[in-house]
């Protein structure tokens, strides 16, 4: 579980120069709730700083995950450490496929706390900067390894270790990062999202139904 604080840096386009994005591991416990709406609320975790509330936060990007098998994968390939927490990500998961988990799949963690994933998440300039790789946004997207942003279903708190037991799994086959390519590189696929139905991030649902009225139009 990661927690991230503002500070000032040089990469972000932010009026105010400020970003939340290097989160760091706690102990825990910490409360997770619904935030509010996008554009006014940030993360879902309490003590979590999310600064650009045009892009990031909200009811439904109010928990973001990334898979530590991923993590490790990605330290191969740049050959350096990446600790938990460096993508962004709120909870680092072990034993779990995050960017194949399903639009609408719930977990339940801790004491109560039941998320719904609803998307894949697209890499930004502020990203790349504190990653400091160039061509990064690129270059995750090419691999589609997005991790997945969920809503909070029921509140609860949460401590580091804690199990993630997947409790509801839709028949709709349509991932997070079936989501992220539909919504990014393979627009011809944005049609299949509908299927995901309200469990899918509005942005993302308001994106495939203009697409698909445009196409019988």
């Amino acid at each position: 579980m990661n927690l991230g604080h503002a500070r000032a840096v040089p990469y972000t386009d932010q009026l105010d120069g400020v970003t939340g994005v290097d989160k760091r591991p706690v102990a825990g416990p910490v409360r997770v709730a619904a935030p509010g709406p996008k554009g006014v609320a940030g993360s879902g975790l309490a003590g979590d700083a999310v600064c650009d509330l045009r892009h990031h936060g909200g009811d439904d990007q109010a928990v973001y995950a990334y898979a530590r098998e991923d993590l490790d994968v990605w330290e191969e390939e740049l050959g350096r450490r990446l600790p938990n927490g460096c993508f962004g990500e709120n909870l680092t998961t072990n034993g779990l496929n995050v960017s194949d988990a399903l639009i609408g799949e719930r977990w339940r963690i801790g004491s109560g706390l039941v998320l719904e994933v609803t998307s894949g998440r697209i890499p930004c300039r502020t990203f790349q900067g504190h990653l400091g790789e160039r061509g990064w946004v690129r270059r995750f997207t090419r691999k589609g390894a997005t991790g997945a942003y969920l809503r909070v279903i029921e509140p609860g708190e949460i401590r580091a270790g804690d199990p993630i037991e997947i409790i509801h799994q839709p028949e709709h086959g349509v991932t997070a990062a079936m989501e992220f390519r539909a919504t990014t590189t393979e627009r011809e696929l944005l049609p299949r999202l509908l299927a995901a139905g309200a469990a899918l991030h509005p942005e993302a649902l308001a994106q495939a139904r203009k697409y698909v009225a445009a196409q019988s139009g």
